[in-house]
């Protein structure tokens, strides 16, 4: 189906939707690096990971990060460091926002549920995984909001132990904030190493990195596609945690200028994103573009930021709210604004979103920082079916099944006829010699 698009200051796309009807929702533009994966790319550094080990990431960080590592594991006493040494100011927000995360994840546990009937009791164990790795995005740029947002979940769910992994900057080190905010999650094992080869050591395990059960935490489309190809010996969460995504849902009851920063928070995180304007009111779809060009002179990230918006970056005209969530709903975007005073009225149509923000203060860099809940969230439309970084993704649910004689008497003529029924003979011996005379 076409869809008519223009480009204005080379920054900005424009879609009208008004008169679209049928099927169109399934031909919606997307950043192209989400429908083409570097698959054979991260194949190779996985299958070097996982058979030359410690080689292997030596020869990938120097050749992607530009330095040469000695010693991976950055020590605990590095963390405590930095920590000490970090801007009172940055320490405190850490701090503070460590404590609103833990605070939201302790609400997510609940107590082990047993099931009593005739005798049979079933228990319900939740059972956290032994290591829990994470990956945070470094390099040109540093995350630490990423690893309060990826380990303090874990450690609230109960894991033993939290790797860590961050790719090394130019001089070979983490910076002061990462490792400050390592600290404060209480991280037992932080590598210098990232991308699919961080994935893929921690999949495997290395000679310097320890090998995880579960492997969280956002990062670029080498690294999201590192996880699909190792999920078959670690865990990974449903959600595809790639490069960030918005959609901003906004009328004439908002600043505009609010509305365009709003695209560019996301945005900024740099190449193959996705920034959306959803709006039916043309004054605003045609501000936009001359808003954002205005707003991002003064920016520090400006080649990142245009790297999103030239190519995943729309201002999108609907007819009225209940289209722009239609539309919304199959984007599937990781961070959803609804930028309207009244918002109330469009929330009962939201279907697929990873995280979503209501009113014109509800900015999505609150959930980036300080609400709670993990930024680590669903991309490329996985918010379909997935959700953010919870809890459940560090644990496992086993049952643990107690019977007593009068139950088996119970039950054995019926595990006997079922089992029979399959052609399972010693199915239905186990039963039935347990109540035999």
């Amino acid at each position: 189906m076409d869809l008519t698009i223009r480009i204005i200051f080379n920054m900005l796309n424009t879609l009208d939707l008004r008169d679209k009807e049928g099927a169109y929702l399934d031909h919606l533009p997307r950043p192209k690096a989400a429908s083409e994966p570097p698959i054979e790319a991260v194949k190779e550094i996985v299958t070097q990971v996982r058979l030359r080990g410690d080689a292997a990431l030596t020869e990938y960080t120097q050749r992607f990060d530009g330095v040469e590592i000695e010693r991976f594991e950055v020590s605990r006493d590095e963390m405590q460091l930095a920590y000490d040494n970090l801007e009172p100011a940055l320490r405190e927000a850490l701090e503070v926002a460590a404590e609103a995360i833990a605070g939201y994840y302790e609400l997510e546990l609940h107590e082990d549920r047993e099931y009593h009937h005739n005798g049979l009791v079933v228990q319900q164990l939740t059972i956290p995984v032994s290591v829990a790795g994470c990956y945070v995005p470094g390099g040109k740029a540093r995350y630490p909001s990423s690893v309060l947002m990826t380990a303090i979940p874990a450690r609230v769910a109960g894991v033993e132990e939290v790797i860590l992994c961050v790719p090394p900057q130019s001089d070979g080190t983490v910076d002061a904030a990462t490792l400050a905010a390592a600290h404060i999650a209480s991280v037992d094992h932080l590598y210098k190493v990232g991308g699919a080869q961080a994935i893929a050591a921690m999949a495997y395990g290395t000679k310097s990195i320890r090998r995880a059960d579960v492997i969280v935490g956002p990062g670029n489309v080498y690294v999201s596609q590192a996880k699909r190809e190792v999920s078959n010996v670690v865990g990974i969460p449903t959600s595809y945690a790639g490069p960030s995504e918005v959609v901003v849902i906004a009328d004439n009851t908002v600043h505009a200028k609010w509305a365009v920063m709003d695209l560019i928070v996301q945005a900024e995180h740099g190449p193959d994103g996705l920034a959306w304007l959803i709006t039916w009111d043309e004054d605003l779809a045609e501000r936009a573009p001359r808003l954002a060009e205005k707003l991002l002179a003064n920016s520090p990230r400006q080649d990142e930021t245009l790297a999103t918006l030239s190519e995943g970056g729309y201002v999108v005209l609907v007819r009225d709210f209940q289209q722009a969530l239609d539309v919304s709903n199959a984007i599937a975007p990781e961070h959803l604004e609804i930028m309207s005073t009244k918002y109330e009225k469009m929330i009962p149509l939201i279907r697929n979103a990873g995280a979503v923000f209501l009113g014109p203060y509800a900015a999505a860099s609150v959930g980036d920082y300080m609400a709670g809940p993990s930024h680590v969230l669903p991309t490329n439309g996985t918010a379909r079916f997935a959700s953010a970084l919870s809890v459940v993704d560090f644990q496992k649910r086993v049952h643990a099944i107690e019977v007593s004689k009068s139950a088996m008497k119970a039950l054995a003529p019926h595990l006997s006829a079922i089992a029979q029924s399959e052609g399972l003979w010693a199915h239905a011996m186990s039963a039935s010699i347990r109540v035999e005379k």
